[in-house]
Formats: C-alpha cells, sequence, structure tokens
C-alpha cells in the first residue's frame, strides 16, 4: 500500500515537470520564430540598414573632403555582413516578443505582488538598452572615429621633392573593411546597450535583498576600478571613448544607490504598515543609511 502511495505521488510531483517542460518548449519554439522571421526581413534589407550604421562614419569622412568608401577584403565579406547585419536587427525586433513569451511563462509561478515588482524591470530593460544602443551610435561612435581618422596623412602626387619628380610624402590614407567597420560598430552599441543594463539590475538585486544601498555606496571604489577596467575591455584603446564610458557608467552606478535606497525606503513603509517593523528597528536603519552618506 505504501509503496503504491509513493509511485502515486512521484507520478504527481512528475506531471507539472513535464507540464513546464512542455510550456518552455512551446515558449522557446516562438521565440525562436519570432527571431528567425525578424531576421530574415532584416536580410532582405540589409543594405539600407548597414548604410544607416555608416552615417558616423560617412559624416566624419565628409568633414575631412573624403568618400565614404568601404572595401570588401574577401570573396564572402558581403555576405557576413549581411548575416551579421540580420542578426542584430532581427534580435532587437523579436526581442518584444521575446520578452512576452518569457513573462507568460513566469508570470503564472507569481504572486500579484511579484508580478508588479517583476514587471516594470521587464519593461525597463529593453528602453534602457536601446537607450544605450542609442547613446553609442549617436554621441560615442562619431567622436571615436573622428579620433581615428585624425591619424591619417596627406601627401600631394606629383610634387617635386629635392629635384625629384613624383616624390611626395607618404599618403595614409582610410580605406576601410566593411566588416570591420561593422564590428566596431555593433562593439560599440552592445556595450553601451549591456553596461546601461546596470541600474535595472542592480535595483531588482536591491527588491530582492540581494544588495543595499549602504553596500553599493561602501563599494564605491571598488566600483571605480570594475568600470575602468570595463571601459578598457570594451572599448578601443582611445582615452576619449573611455573616459566617455567610465563617466556614463559611474553615472549610472550613483543612479542605482539612489533608486536601491528609494526602494528600501518603500519595503520599510510597507514593513511598518504591516506591523513587522518595529521603531528601534526603523530608527537602526535610518541611522545606517544616514551615517553612510
Amino acid at each position: 500500500m505504501s509503496r503504491s502511495t509513493s509511485e502515486e505521488d512521484l507520478d504527481d510531483k512528475g506531471a507539472p515537470l513535464i507540464e513546464h517542460l512542455a510550456e518552455l518548449r512551446t515558449r522557446l519554439i516562438k521565440s525562436v520564430l519570432a527571431f528567425v522571421v525578424a531576421m530574415v526581413a532584416c536580410f532582405t534589407i540589409a543594405t539600407p540598414i548597414f548604410n544607416f550604421l555608416t552615417a558616423p562614419l560617412c559624416s566624419a569622412l565628409a568633414d575631412r573632403g573624403q568618400d565614404c568608401d568601404l572595401i570588401f577584403i574577401s570573396p564572402q565579406e558581403g555576405f557576413f555582413v549581411a548575416i551579421k547585419v540580420s542578426l542584430l536587427g532581427g534580435f532587437m525586433l523579436a526581442f518584444p516578443v521575446i520578452a512576452a513569451q518569457l513573462w507568460r511563462f513566469v508570470a503564472p509561478g507569481l504572486y500579484r505582488s511579484e508580478k508588479n515588482a517583476f514587471l516594470p524591470f521587464l519593461i525597463a530593460s529593453p528602453f534602457m538598452f536601446f537607450l544605450g544602443a542609442s547613446f553609442a551610435f549617436y554621441v560615442v561612435t562619431p567622436l571615436a572615429y573622428n579620433f581615428f581618422l585624425g591619424f591619417q596623412q596627406f601627401g600631394a602626387a606629383g610634387e617635386v621633392v629635392d629635384g625629384v619628380p613624383g616624390a611626395a610624402p607618404l599618403s595614409v590614407v582610410f580605406q576601410g573593411s566593411a566588416q570591420e567597420y561593422l564590428n566596431l560598430t555593433i562593439k560599440f552599441i552592445v556595450a553601451f546597450g549591456m553596461c546601461f543594463q546596470l541600474p535595472v539590475l542592480l535595483t531588482l538585486m536591491g527588491k530582492a535583498g540581494l544588495v543595499s544601498a549602504v553596500g553599493l555606496k561602501a563599494g564605491r571604489k571598488w566600483a571605480i576600478v570594475g568600470i575602468l577596467t570595463l571601459a578598457a575591455l570594451v572599448t578601443p584603446p582611445d582615452v576619449i571613448t573611455q573616459v566617455i564610458l567610465f563617466v556614463v557608467v559611474y553615472g549610472l552606478y550613483e543612479i542605482s544607490i539612489f533608486l536601491v535606497a528609494r526602494v528600501e525606503k518603500k519595503r520599510r513603509e510597507e514593513l511598518r504598515r504591516e506591523g513587522l517593523l518595529d521603531e528601534e528597528d526603523d530608527e537602526f536603519f535610518a541611522e545606517d543609511a544616514d551615517g553612510q552618506k
């Protein structure tokens, strides 16, 4: 009797697991299909998308009186450029569908209060990514390419130097690979898009109790070291871009401290209303927060 009861319990436990796996498979299939459809759509207009992405470079070259010409250095480079453009565009177009499928998979297992807490972060995450990507494309990328193109040198063809006709100074001008340009531009966009997720991530961790405003304030010096290391890794070796990334990410870190403090204050108010936080604990948290400012 006990054996049959045990087997029934295992069957009952196994059934929800199978249902969850089936649900996960359905959501993954829909997400992949959305990504594939968006990628194919972007592949059909890969050339206009790539031309749009070259705007910062073309503007920097136009300021120097140069034509905006990129070259393919291998026969297959054009195909791979189109694929990379399609991957980037497809992911951005499909992200709302992917996020919706993630929400539909997670939401049934959450309480109403948890849904109200998690949903704003799910909405804020793509917004902050697009904000960071736009900042990289419209602000950082033009500055970086202006810096890089400043190392060109032009020689006047046909000059007579020391009585030798045509002995002109060396000309070193930009003739860029389309794939190399796209790789660098995507690196900028993705790096800044991910860095702009910092307030979302830290605020969510603060809401879960994994970090505190006091701890983030105390860890400022380590944050500075980490951000400087990140700036050196994800940006090209020019000081301007690294300084911009450091200033922006550290500013986001300070904003995260403010947001986590607001989350903690709201949590204390809720606990106070429910009678779960006495005056002594409330004064302790207030003094601790004031002492770390």
